[in-house]
């Protein structure tokens, strides 16, 4: 087992954690439950997308050399060849030349018809059209196939899923979906000092925030929170509640019990039921965060301090997450920024600091680890390399924004 205070840098904690993430289960949806899932495969447009030559607008389809150097005083003159409905194949008409046919909007245009003239710039005289503009070759069409190819990749594999995207799987047919199962997060609170938020908490309580923390973020990130509830500080209780979430979920999220004192349940209890693989990351805040693994169960211990189980949760179990659904398209939200304020640091560990974004720049909330209101009244985090001694007023900065 590792022995906190030998901490471990960011890189390698997110590393220790990818080791540990077990890979994605696959199964099926339907399109209409599809919205939000992880597809598990690449999809494949079945047929042509549209499957004929199309007009984007309503009005005539013609040759465009028939328009050639045609205008408002010199319209072009062709005979009006008919009418072609919505839903109706038109084969080739036989005669093209000097001839036109109307088509609505997404209906077919012949294959010996190169460009439609929009119906504004058109005039029916009777059975002759007027051409009041030129138009040039594939003008107001959509070819076959031009939007999709057979066979051609239309979403790819680790992508999640939009309504645009659900609308585009309807196109090629993709009915049920291949998606990757939903992982099952358990999450457990811990600590005598906590209560249930419904609780009024006397001198020395606090209400349970992290339990709901995370399970907020874990359903943000596609996976489905089972909450255990508030587990004393008692080994036996401790130990009955974190094997029954072995035994039922995916990963095990823990809140609190991680620090270096006598209360240190986390971290030997998984070490009973598994490994610890880090304890302590040179990072801040959120350097007594666990990783290890109960019954072949990641389960990352997290502080008890909110905001700084928030930051473990952007920065290190973020990749957990993301890997166990098998999200492939999920990125941090970077902006570039400029530094409005001196940012201080201690080397030897990489530092998160909250800061607020405006037209100027970014300026930093300072606070405590523990404050609440450093994660409402922040936009965001900006990393500070272990390597230095902080960020100067005036230095360009990259923003993580918070989600949502």
């Amino acid at each position: 087992m590792s022995v906190f205070l030998e901490t471990v840098t960011v890189e390698e904690a997110i590393r220790q954690v990818l080791s540990i993430a077990p890979s994605p289960k696959t199964g099926s949806v339907s399109l209409e439950n599809a919205i939000g899932r992880v597809v598990s495969g690449d999809i494949l447009a079945d047929i042509d997308i549209p499957g004929f030559t199309r007009s984007v607008v309503d009005g005539y389809a013609v040759r465009h050399s028939d328009t050639s150097g045609a205008s408002e005083s010199v319209p072009a003159m062709l005979e009006y060849g008919g009418r072609i409905g919505m839903g109706e194949h038109a084969g080739p008409t036989g005669k093209p030349a000097g001839r036109c046919v109307y088509v609505p909007t997404g209906g077919h245009v012949p294959d010996d018809f190169d460009a439609v003239a929009m119906i504004e710039y058109c005039e029916q005289v009777g059975n002759e059209v007027l051409i009041k503009r030129s138009l040039a070759h594939g003008e107001n069409l959509v070819g076959k196939g031009e939007d999709f190819r057979r066979g051609e990749v239309v979403l790819e594999k680790g992508h999640r899923l939009s309504p645009q995207d659900v609308g585009v799987l309807a196109a090629v047919g993709c009915d049920p979906v291949p998606v990757y199962l939903i992982p099952r997060i358990g999450i457990i609170s811990t600590g005598n000092e906590v209560i249930p938020v419904s609780s009024i908490p006397r001198e020395g309580q606090v209400r349970d925030v992290n339990s709901y923390l995370c399970g907020a973020y874990a359903r943000e990130s596609g996976c489905d929170p089972v909450l255990y509830g508030i587990v004393r500080d008692e080994p036996a209780l401790f130990r009955e509640v974190l094997g029954k979430a072995t035994q039922e979920c995916d990963a095990v999220l823990i809140s609190g019990g991680s620090s270096k004192d006598e209360r240190d349940l986390t971290a030997s209890l998984i070490g009973e039921k598994g490994e610890v693989l880090v304890h302590g990351i040179a990072l801040a805040p959120g350097k007594p965060t666990i990783i290890g693994r109960a019954e072949n169960i990641p389960v990352i211990g997290l502080p008890g301090h909110p905001a700084s189980a928030f930051v473990v949760l952007v920065i290190v179990v973020r990749h957990l997450l993301n890997m166990m659904t098998g999200d492939c398209s999920t990125k941090l939200d970077i902006v570039q920024s400029r530094a409005l304020a001196n940012i201080p640091s201690a080397r030897g560990r990489e530092e998160y600091i909250r800061v607020t974004l405006s037209d100027k720049g970014a300026m930093p909330v300072f606070g405590k680890s523990g404050l609440l209101n450093t994660l409402i009244r922040s936009d965001g985090i900006v990393r500070i390399p272990a390597g230095t001694e902080g960020i100067e007023k005036g230095d360009p900065i990259e923003v993580i924004r918070w989600q949502g």
